[in-house]
């Protein structure tokens, strides 16, 4: 027969007030995330970003992004990152709920420099100018068409053509900056958005308004946009999905981190667009 031994008054003292100490930590746990959560939602508003974009931006359906927004599920290292760089503040401002705006020197991977943030919209007018209006190119098409571009002028010119961040999403490299700059240039009234089927699955379809600038991009610059898209703009965002996968910077990148441009010099044959000097 078990004999059970009460506590003495010491023991029921330390008792209660440890269950006293773990109820104030999870308090203030709780009251931390709904804090930088709320702070996320104000800022999201502010930067007139929609939970689609920023749920796209993060690889996560609108959903889940629902629940963090609420404070009810916590922001992975990563998704912090891609937040502060989506609502441009420090990491440690995203932490604290301070709206400080990103120092360059606290920039731990490349940005779109913000030179180069008017080449962007350029570019992507020039891209949607000349086959936006194809069938087969959607966002998703968008996305790589940009990567290819991007990285592809890179390896060739060992030089930053927009110079825009990627991350390494399932359906392959996703622009972070690329919703926040849509609905910059939505709001300008240089493009629109039109919803549409393509094989019975929805696609989202950029189309401009207004034709590019082209006096802001280099003879250069534009042959080798016109290359990308000869050898490119015909295939599926499947196709482009798929060949994006055989990328030595997609491949070596970890799921949800920035794609590292320096990797297009390590290239296979099949992605590759510059011809080395046999060693």
């Amino acid at each position: 027969m078990a004999v059970e031994f009460p506590l003495d008054s010491i023991g029921e003292h330390v008792l209660h007030f440890y269950v006293i100490y773990r109820k104030l930590v999870n308090i203030q746990i709780l009251c931390y995330f709904v804090h930088m959560s709320s702070w996320i939602h104000t800022k999201r508003k502010l930067s007139g970003l929609s939970q689609d974009a920023v749920a796209e931006s993060l690889g996560i359906s609108r959903p889940t992004y629902t629940k963090l927004e609420k404070g009810e599920l916590k922001p992975t290292g990563e998704q912090k990152a891609i937040l502060a760089r989506l609502l441009a503040v420090s990491p440690h401002a995203l932490e604290k709920g301070i709206s400080v705006a990103l120092p360059s020197s606290d920039v731990e991977v490349r940005e779109i420099p913000s030179e180069n943030v008017e080449k962007f919209k350029q570019v992507l007018l020039y891209i949607l100018g000349k086959v936006g209006g194809r069938p087969n190119i959607g966002q998703v098409a968008i996305y790589k068409l940009l990567y290819f571009a991007d990285f592809d002028y890179y390896e060739r010119f060992e030089q930053q053509l927009i110079g825009a961040t990627y991350i390494k999403n399932t359906y392959g490299p996703t622009p972070v900056s690329f919703a926040k700059i849509v609905k910059q240039m939505q709001k300008e009234g240089t493009l629109v958005e039109v919803k549409s089927k393509y094989f019975g699955h929805d696609q989202t379809k950029y189309l401009p308004v207004k034709e590019a600038d082209v006096s802001q991009l280099s003879g250069q610059e534009l042959n080798h946009i016109d290359t990308v898209l000869e050898r490119l703009a015909h295939l599926s965002a499947r196709q482009l999905s798929e060949l994006s996968h055989k990328d030595t910077p997609w491949l070596i990148a970890k799921e949800r981190e920035i794609i590292d441009y320096e990797y297009v010099f390590y290239r296979s044959e099949e992605t590759s667009v510059r011809e080395y000097e046999s060693l």
